[in-house]
């Protein structure tokens, strides 16, 4: 018998392997991620996490795409 409460997959982590901090942003240069949030991101929920990539897209979308 299946469980009746389907769960939500997490989404994988946006770290591309570039880990450099830029220190005029505070931001890694690879993932677009504040330190606070690559340091969360293993113990935050799957709706953290999605918010985390908003977050992510938001910041892409500011820099026109450029990532």
């Amino acid at each position: 018998m299946s469980d009746p409460v389907r769960r939500e997959r997490a989404p994988i982590s946006p770290c591309v392997g570039i880990c450099l901090m830029d220190p005029a942003t505070r931001l890694c240069r690879g993932c677009l991620r504040r330190v606070e949030e690559i340091a969360a991101w293993y113990e935050a929920s799957v709706a953290e996490k999605h918010e985390i990539l908003a977050r992510i897209a938001e910041r892409k979308a500011a820099a026109g795409g450029k990532r």
